[in-house]
């Protein structure tokens, strides 16, 4: 990790507060006005959504660009498979492909029906709105529907796009391209399943639940994994490092599940860092190659950490009361953390960071 982070003192653990570090004073400090929803890459940018609208993206070493992309609140946002765009939904109901020039194209609009979660493949772009799940190819101008039983969760792609995995009430419905179109294949677990994603090798699928609770399959055999005894829902998590692990949110520091192997996280205990004393961790991003995690936590405190034996935790940011709603580090090594405020902290970790 950075040499110019730093440590938390137990002190600062017992008093449940981080102060300001050197990196924030460093850093661009701004106050957008309205909660940051979520944060992904757009190549070497960051792009950041906000509950009023906006789009930002954010460059090294210059001044962000605001695109007032949607009439409503961001919902969600995915890096586009082109890297200088991002997709965006909203609750004015459009789907949007916006560049880092500041362009927008309008995909598609649902009227006063949300859009409820995007994501992006090569060749491939999908959004979701109440239980349908639609599906553009680059040169489709009408998209495929896949009906589904209860409002989609999430949407996910494998890395080559043959899988397009979709959330819902019950488990997953995992869709798989074919020569003669897409076949469903069913996932089940009972309960309702939110955000999800694919292992990096496509062995694996998770799912966020509604309970405190992560659930996983091995897509080969249908083997369930369940990975439980969070004290709050698990509303972040990122694949880190090689191996990899799964970080996550949803306790007072990041809980990284391992998922190297043929049987990834099954009977094995997870490990932890980045420990947070009383806060909960709210949103964790990880740094491309480098098995460590960066853990935003609900009193605006950021807190970097590598998966080992060694407690090494050093602090991005300081404590400032309000959540950590957005993060992202970009693979140069730039950092923004978006808070429920509207306040965004956007830095340049030092040489070889991570």
């Amino acid at each position: 990790m950075p040499s110019d982070l730093i440590p938390p003192t137990p002190q600062r653990i017992r008093r449940g507060y981080f102060e300001e570090s050197v990196l924030q004073r460093k850093g661009v400090n701004l106050d957008a006005g309205s909660p940051a929803t979520g944060a992904v890459l757009a190549g070497e940018y960051v792009a950041a959504g906000f509950g009023d609208g906006t789009l930002r993206f954010f460059p090294p070493e210059k001044p962000p660009l605001t695109v007032h992309a949607h009439h409503g609140a961001i919902l969600c946002l995915a890096s586009d498979y082109e890297t200088n765009y991002v997709l965006t939904g909203g609750d004015d109901g459009r789907f949007l492909r916006v560049s880092t020039k500041g362009g927008i194209e309008e995909i598609t609009s649902f009227g006063t029906r949300w859009v409820d979660s995007v994501a992006a493949g090569p060749e491939w772009r999908a959004c979701s709105s109440g239980g349908v799940a639609y599906l553009w190819g680059t040169e489709d101008t009408d998209p495929k529907s896949f009906e589904h039983p209860s409002t989609v969760g999430g949407l996910a792609f494998n890395t080559d796009a043959t899988r397009l995995a979709v959330s819902h009430y019950g488990g997953v419905t995992v869709w798989e391209r074919r020569k003669r179109g897409w076949k469903a294949k069913r996932l089940i677990w009972k309960g309702s399943h939110g955000a999800l994603a694919f292992s990096p090798n496509g062995k694996f699928l998770v799912t966020a639940m509604q309970e405190n609770a992560l659930h996983g399959w091995r897509i080969r055999d249908k083997a369930d994994m369940r990975m439980s005894g969070y004290p709050a829902k698990v509303k972040s998590f990122a694949w880190v490092g090689d191996e990899p692990f799964l970080a996550t949110s949803g306790a007072n520091e990041a809980i990284c599940w391992p998922f190297d192997g043929k049987d990834g996280p099954m009977g094995r205990a997870p490990q932890t860092c980045a420990y947070g004393g009383k806060q909960l961790c709210t949103t964790v991003a990880g740094f491309p190659g480098v098995p460590g995690v960066f853990a935003g936590f609900a009193d605006g405190a950021v807190l970097a950490e590598q998966i080992t034996s060694e407690p090494t935790s050093m602090v991005i940011k300081g404590s400032s009361g309000s959540a950590v709603s957005a993060l992202a580090i970009s693979p140069a090594g730039w950092l923004l953390a978006g808070e429920e405020s509207g306040r965004v902290l956007w830095c340049k970790l030092s040489e070889g960071a991570g």
